[in-house]
């Protein structure tokens, strides 16, 4: 199964939305829709299997205003200078280093007890001085972001961030370095040149960052790179975790995005498997009196207990995967973000809701259904719906991500319908959809 294979909510216990990923660069501005195409210029199964954590790639544009409906210099103006942003939703760095917050941010006048909102006229002094702004979180702070964030994030299966590189011409915000994310670069305005060299450590995880190698990562900086590019708009560039890179501005100022996918490792899989043997008896028990882990014959039947856990896991999942599973979960919810809604939209919604009236499984949403005392008991986010028995096909049908009308969930008089509808919008489970055609 590639990594964009889907499954349907309606045919497990847990589920996402699917993708619409079928492959090549999209240039239709369908955020919602395909975010991944308008990142790359491959087809979606060639990128899980012959890309994704392997290597780098540089789509050319297309369409040099094809990035427009996410990111602009008119974004970054209306961030800067009306949203009263804080840290750390922004930062400043000039020759390698980040700048103190002192010298970008200041009080925010009456009312406002804090000292670190972004000053619009600091900003533009560190940017004529040659510093670059980073605006951080935008897939927090930027509607149109917000929205392309969360259907990316849906779309891979793991965690998304999007954050946004404004650098004075000839200026360059950060030395060489590696990420312990993959990223793709979305040039935004202006052109910037990007020297990518291969990994002094492959697939680094978040404890390993670039700064513990720093001899290594100056090292392998001086030899010849083995990708410079320089981005203009609407290019992209992919990079895995790892690859070391530098980009510095060109003639003028430049704009990028940087998309940040935090990948889920087998590692974080293998410690969720450790955190649920802590309910296992012999796994908890005290190794005997004076043992000797020094001793390579103790410590090598200390492991073989532990490895025989493990093998028992494996030969009977359904003694701890759930518990793995479960917490695996709780984890990419914290971390993502669903489809925003509109609280008074919504409750309004909810309030004149009728049969008629279709909705759909909020985008994005990470959901796990189990069984309850009475019921159907439904985990998202952080609470747990619990339902009457007689809804439960009713709210495996909204479970699929489909539209459906109300007064056609299934199992259901039409009150008891109603019921449902409106408990799911206030619970934001679902949200309005569009009537079917010829609904």
């Amino acid at each position: 199964m590639s990594l964009l294979d889907q499954r349907s909510g309606a045919a497990g216990t847990t589920g996402r939305p699917r993708s619409g990923a079928a492959g090549g660069r999209d240039t239709g501005r369908t955020a919602d829709a395909d975010p991944l195409s308008r990142c790359i210029d491959v087809p979606a199964a060639r990128f899980a299997e012959q890309l994704w954590g392997r290597a780098p790639h540089y789509t050319p544009a297309t369409d040099p205003q094809a990035f427009d409906d996410l990111f602009s210099t008119e974004a970054v103006d209306e961030l800067v200078s009306r949203r009263g942003l804080r840290t750390p939703f922004l930062r400043m760095a000039k020759d390698g280093s980040v700048l103190p917050e002192r010298l970008f941010t200041r009080g925010g006048g009456s009312g406002a007890g804090i000292t670190d909102q972004v000053s619009d006229d600091r900003v533009l002094g560190q940017l004529a001085a040659g510093a670059t702004l980073v605006l951080q979180a935008l897939h927090r702070t930027w509607p149109p972001l917000v929205r392309f964030g969360s259907a990316l994030s849906a779309q891979l299966g793991h965690p998304v961030q999007i954050n946004s590189y404004i650098t004075p011409a000839q200026n360059q915000g950060f030395s060489a370095h590696y990420d312990t994310h993959d990223v793709f670069v979305l040039q935004i305005a202006g052109t910037k040149r990007w020297v990518i060299h291969p990994p002094v450590l492959e697939h680094p995880l978040p404890d390993q960052p670039w700064d513990q190698r720093r001899g290594d990562v100056a090292a392998a900086a001086a030899q010849a790179p083995l990708l410079d590019q320089v981005l203009a708009p609407a290019d992209a560039l992919y990079l895995p975790r790892g690859y070391l890179h530098a980009a510095s501005a060109q003639g003028e100022l430049s704009i990028h995005l940087t998309v940040g996918i935090h990948p889920v490792t087998g590692y974080r899989v293998a410690q969720a498997l450790v955190q649920a043997l802590r309910e296992d008896a012999g796994i908890r028990r005290s190794l005997p009196v004076g043992v000797d882990l020094t001793d390579p014959g103790t410590l090598a039947g200390v492991l073989r207990t532990v490895a025989d856990r493990l093998a028992d896991v494996a030969a009977r999942p359904e003694t701890r995967l759930p518990a793995v599973a479960s917490a695996l979960r709780a984890e990419l919810t914290s971390a993502t973000r669903p489809q925003p809604l509109s609280p008074l939209a919504t409750l309004a919604a909810a309030d004149r809701l009728q049969g008629s009236d279709s909705v759909r499984l909020r985008g994005g949403l990470r959901w796990e259904l189990g069984d309850g005392a009475s019921g159907p008991v439904l985990r998202t986010l952080d609470k747990s719906i619990g339902l009457p028995a007689v809804m439960a096909q009713a709210l495996r049908r909204l479970l699929d991500g489909a539209p459906h009308r109300i007064d056609e969930l299934p199992g259901l008089d039409a009150d008891e319908q109603l019921v449902l509808g409106r408990r799911l919008l206030r619970e934001g489970v679902v949200v309005p959809a569009p009537a079917r055609p010829g609904g």
